[in-house]
Order: structure tokens, then C-alpha cells, then sequence
């Protein structure tokens, strides 16, 4: 995609944002070389690398490794303030895991490794976090502990969930926790947050029908799973549109069906599966989600003469900002690009985000930060084969890092 610099008419203020784009270039050298080597969930073992010699020659005073199988911590603590130190303890989370996809790209840093892509950006999300430890290892402007969060196999492995599970907080217990994702469709150098969802829960279901096959000649000696498939997958589309309030917002989408062979044209299959993905944001319509695809599947099924099991499961719950942690990094955000920048009522995605089991366990909050063409227009998407990441945005999303932890953990005044 073709990047342009930030906004037009945006200003960047503050300390941090100046130091750290006294280093662009070699955050941007880390995010490419990142970029050739993309690893898959659980499987960071480069990545981990490259983050462990990047944070030890930015001087941190703890690096921690092999939490929730590749996940890297880093600690740095700040200048005391009177009392000898707030206690004060402000967790920043990165993700640094690729696509399984192939990269369609002819850069110099596209991807060495054939199917396997940075298509989401974590290559440039890691080197901000990566950007902002070495600001605050040189800086430690902040009374506290910052404690930086590298985590592994945010796409579809809930590797946020594994670090928890690992014992995450019980180690670094961070009174919040923050994290962002770049977004192509705002404008590069804005921001966007919100104080309540900002990610949908991320659901998998799968429909096995049983039918009884037999000859394409002879159907009506037959159970067509086929048939019952079809007509399931236009049945379901009406539990949003006729069991969730309009208020409330769902989609359910089956979008993979499997039954029979290509090649055989006269053979009706005796059975037929298929896959999709449900989302929401509140724990009551996922429950009515749930209950209504298994009572309308097997109610279908019956008709036809079939069985219908729906297995479903609950992969990422909705990623939910906590009020006062989403208004202080809003005011943190608007500190940096001023007021015109900063969307604080930004429209949720019915993606999903691990980053919510960290926001289930302790308060904060999820930003976006802007890195596609003006007003989104030509931007190339995420998961696109095309994507690469907007380095001209490294700088401000590191500093924002930054910034979230110097406002949070401030000084004691001298």
C-alpha cells in the first residue's frame, strides 16, 4: 500500500514523541526485519529473540522470557519519587505473531518464509512497544514500574490467555493494562477509543448433519444433507434479524461447507458439515445466540427427515474498555495530537481481540491507532495478502505507549 506521512495539519507535542523520532530509523529497520521473518502462534522463537537483545541493549532492568510459551516481559522502573517510590505498577501489551497466509508483496522486507505473513501489523505494533522501552529505560520520567507485555499467538491461539494462565499478573501486577492496533481505515496519526466495546466475542460453530446418501437418480430414497445444509444456512440468518434487538448488535456467518465429492456428480453424501463464526458484545445475546442455532438446526434437520449437532464454541470474549482507563488514555492520546485527532466515541469492530482476557482480569483500556491513506481511502485492509504496515506512525504509536505510562505514574512534583 502506498503510505503517506501523518495526518495533514497534525502536530505531535511532547518529549517523548521528539526523543523517540530521533530513533525512527532503527525502529523501522526492527519492524522490517520482523516483517521477513513473520512466526506463527506459539512459534516465536525469532520474534522472541530479536525483542530479547532489542530490550537488553535498551537498557531495561528486567527481561523475562518463556511466559505462556514465547511471550517476553520487560520491567523498567522509573525515577523514585519523595516517598521513595508510588508502587504504582502500568502494564503496556504488544502482540507479535503472523498470518497463515502468503505474502503477495515485492519489497525488500517482505516475507522469507511462504505462508507466513505479517498481515495484521504485530511486526509494527512490537517495535512501537519496543520504541517506548528504550524512551523509557533512557528517560524514566515516571514514578512506578512499567511493565511491557510481548505477547504470542493473538490470531486464533489466545496466547493472552496462555501468559495469564502462566502467571502473568500474579508476577507483574499491574494496577491496568493498555494496549492498541493499528487500523488502515483512519487516517494515519489519529486516534480512536472508546469507554466501552471495542472488539466483538469471537465464537466457532460447527454443524454436523446426518442424512442417509444414496443415487442422484433416486433422491427421494434418500436424506439429502445437502438440502437440509441449505436450507439451515437461510435459517440461522433470521435469529439476528428476528430474536436480537436491534440495539444489540450480532452476526452469525457460515461461511465453509463441506459434503460429497467434486467429482462425484450423481452421489448424494450422507452427511454434510458446516463451519462459521458468531460475534457479539454482550454475554446475554452470545447465550441467546447459542441457544437458538441448536434449537433451529436440529428443528431443521427434523424436517427434513435428519439429525443436526451444533457444536459451539467460545474462542475470544468481547474486548470491553474500562470507563476511567479509556478517558485517561483518551486525555493521554489528546496530549499528543490534540483534540481534532482523537476519536473518543470510535465505532466497536465485530472482530475479535484477545487482548479482552487481559480486560476481563484487570481494568484499561484498547486503542486504534490511524495508518492508512487520507480519510481511509485506498488503504489496503488487514489480512489483506498486500498489507504492510505504515512506518511513518512508529514514532507516535511508541510515544503514545510511553505516555500512557509517564501520565499514569507521574512525578511527584520537586
Amino acid at each position: 500500500m502506498p503510505h503517506t506521512g501523518l495526518a495533514p495539519g497534525l502536530r505531535v507535542h511532547g518529549r517523548a514523541f521528539a526523543h523517540i523520532a530521533a530513533f525512527h530509523p532503527q525502529i523501522t529497520a526492527l519492524r522490517r526485519d520482523l516483517h521477513a521473518h513473520p512466526e506463527l502462534g506459539f512459534e516465536e522463537r525469532y520474534t522472541a529473540d530479536r525483542v530479547q537483545q532489542a530490550l537488553r541493549l535498551c537498557g531495561v532492568d528486567e527481561v523475562h522470557t518463556g511466559i505462556g510459551k514465547t511471550g517476553v516481559v520487560a520491567v523498567i522502573r522509573g525515577r523514585a519519587g519523595k516517598a521513595g517510590g508510588s508502587g504504582r505498577m502500568i502494564g503496556l501489551r504488544a502482540d507479535m505473531d503472523a498470518l497463515a497466509m502468503t505474502e503477495h508483496n515485492d519489497f525488500a522486507w517482505k516475507s522469507t518464509h511462504t505462508g507466513r505473513m505479517h498481515g495484521c501489523g504485530h511486526d509494527g505494533h512490537t517495535a512501537m512497544l519496543v520504541g517506548a522501552a528504550r524512551y523509557l529505560a533512557e528517560t524514566r520520567n515516571f514514578d512506578g514500574t512499567a511493565v511491557l507485555i510481548f505477547q504470542p499467538g493473538e490470531e486464533g491461539y489466545a496466547g493472552a490467555k496462555a501468559m495469564i494462565e502462566d502467571g502473568l499478573f500474579e508476577r507483574f501486577p499491574v494496577q491496568s493494562v493498555f494496549g492498541m492496533h493499528n487500523w488502515p481505515a483512519m487516517r494515519p496519526g489519529t486516534i480512536g477509543i472508546n469507554s466501552g466495546p471495542m472488539m466483538a466475542a469471537s465464537d466457532r460453530v460447527t454443524i454436523e448433519i446426518t442424512g442417509r446418501g444414496g443415487h442422484g437418480a433416486h433422491a427421494y430414497q434418500t436424506v439429502d444433507p445437502v438440502l437440509v445444509a441449505a436450507h439451515i444456512i437461510t435459517a440461522v440468518q433470521s435469529i439476528v434479524s428476528r430474536n436480537v434487538r436491534p440495539i444489540d448488535s450480532a452476526v452469525i456467518s457460515l461461511c465453509g461447507m463441506r459434503a460429497g465429492e467434486l467429482s462425484a456428480m450423481s452421489v448424494i453424501p450422507g452427511s454434510a458439515t458446516l463451519t462459521g463464526t458468531v460475534r457479539s458484545f454482550k454475554p446475554e445475546v452470545q447465550d441467546l445466540l447459542e441457544r437458538r442455532l441448536q434449537e433451529m438446526c436440529s428443528a431443521v434437520a427434523l424436517a427434513f427427515g435428519a439429525t443436526a449437532s451444533v457444536q459451539y464454541e467460545r474462542m475470544y470474549p468481547a474486548t470491553i474498555n474500562s470507563e476511567a482507563e479509556a478517558r485517561f488514555a483518551g486525555d493521554v492520546a489528546q496530549s499528543l495530537v490534540g483534540r481534532d485527532h482523537v476519536v473518543r466515541d470510535l465505532e466497536p469492530s465485530m472482530g475479535a481481540e484477545d487482548f479482552s482476557f487481559m480486560l476481563q482480569v484487570k481494568p484499561g483500556a484498547y486503542l486504534r491507532i490511524g495508518q492508512g491513506a487520507e480519510n481511509g481511502v485506498g488503504s489496503c485492509g488487514l489480512h489483506n495478502s498486500r498489507y504492510d504496515f505504515n512506518d511513518e506512525i512508529l514514532p507516535l504509536g511508541a510515544a503514545l505507549h510511553a505516555s500512557l505510562a509517564e501520565q499514569a505514574m507521574p512525578l511527584a512534583a520537586p
